[in-house]
Formats: structure tokens, C-alpha cells, sequence
């Protein structure tokens, strides 16, 4: 026994794509659904995380510290530098260490900002890679 199907009078060709409207909304339906239950599922555990107080990080001793002070005078560690080009000399050498020390510059809040510049362009100069500011923690 043989199925017929009616012929149509136009000779038209059949269909031969996958009608893809049904998988898209199953997505849709899908993909709403894991974007609804997702931040449930996360948040639902309380947990109490414990509170740590930020410590200042002290200067090591392989680390070298230059302050500034409200006058834009220059100090490496607690010694006043003469001028600039000590600064610059001192750097050069430091820079030659293995591993290269960091450079933590103390600048005072009132300090001018060409003083501070003078200070990180001196660091390029001599060749030194790490340079960080020493800052105060709010209170």
C-alpha cells in the first residue's frame, strides 16, 4: 500500500530547510529562565566575610626612599640632597643594583609638583623600573 500525495497543479518544489522559529524561542524561554535563577541561586547564602584593616606597607630595606618636603627641598632616605644632579647620581647607581631596587618617593602634600616631577624624571632617567608614591591611609 502506497501513500499518494496530491499533486498540485504548479509543480511546486518541496521545502527542504528546517523552520528554525521554534528552536529560537525554546532559547529565548530557556535563556530568560537561567538569567532569572541565576543571581538567586548565588546570593542565597549569607555569609559574613571577615573585615581586615589595611596595613602600610613599611620600606624595605632593598628599597630606596626619596622625600620631599613642603619647600621642594629633596632627601634620599633621611639626608638632604645638594641639589638635582646628586639625586640623578645616586639613581644611576641604584639602577646598576641587580634586582633594581623600587623607588618610593615621600612627596608632602604642599610639596609643588615640579619638585615631585623633577624626582620620577631623574627615576626614567636613570634607567630604574619600579617607582611607587608613599601615601597616608584615610581616616
Amino acid at each position: 500500500m502506497a501513500i499518494e500525495f496530491a499533486s498540485s497543479s504548479t509543480d511546486e518544489p518541496l521545502l527542504s530547510t528546517i523552520n528554525t522559529t521554534p528552536l529560537v524561542d525554546v532559547m529565548l524561554v530557556l535563556l530568560i529562565i537561567f538569567l532569572i535563577t541565576i543571581p538567586v541561586v548565588n546570593s542565597s547564602l549569607a555569609v559574613r566575610l571577615p573585615q581586615e584593616n589595611a596595613q602600610a606597607n613599611e620600606p624595605q630595606a632593598q628599597n630606596v626612599l626619596i622625600s620631599v618636603d613642603a619647600s621642594g627641598a629633596l632627601y634620599w632616605f633621611d639626608t638632604r640632597l645638594p641639589n638635582p644632579a646628586a639625586l640623578a647620581d645616586l639613581l644611576a647607581k641604584a639602577a646598576l643594583l641587580q634586582p633594581q631596587p623600587e623607588v618610593q618617593i615621600r612627596a608632602d602634600a604642599r610639596a609643588q609638583y615640579a619638585a615631585v616631577g623633577l624626582v620620577v624624571d631623574a627615576c626614567q632617567t636613570a634607567g630604574l623600573q619600579r617607582v611607587g608614591f608613599l601615601t597616608e591611609p584615610q581616616r
